[in-house]
């Protein structure tokens, strides 16, 4: 019965730093692409609002929402940097194939996985 306490605690304990271990990844991988912003990029907010950084201050970032539409936003707001996506003929571009055959190639590509 002695050492049943202990290892209680330990159940308890483990689950918990290995919880706060992956917060702090994840708080260190955030803040990293905050600080990295540029001008160009496309984002993503925490309140779900897409736009491109057209400004950066020190604590502020200013996104265009739409065209000639530009808001002022914290740098904390940002939570990802999108990748676009490529159009029909820069997929073909890269496939080095007629727009149609690339659609079909790449759609056969997602299928798959």
């Amino acid at each position: 019965m002695d050492f049943l306490f202990p290892l209680l605690i330990l159940a308890l304990l483990v689950p918990m730093f290995f919880g706060i271990r992956k917060q702090k990844r994840e708080a260190e991988k955030v803040s990293t692409m905050q600080e990295s912003l540029k001008v160009g990029d496309a984002v993503l907010t925490t309140s779900g609002l897409y736009g491109t950084i057209v400004d950066l201050d020190e604590t502020t970032v200013d996104l265009e929402i739409a065209e000639d539409v530009v808001t002022t936003w914290l740098r904390q707001a940002i939570r990802e940097v999108r990748v676009e996506e490529p159009t029909v003929e820069e997929t073909a571009a890269i496939l080095d194939a007629p727009a149609e055959e690339a659609v079909e190639q790449t759609e056969t590509r997602l299928t798959k996985d």
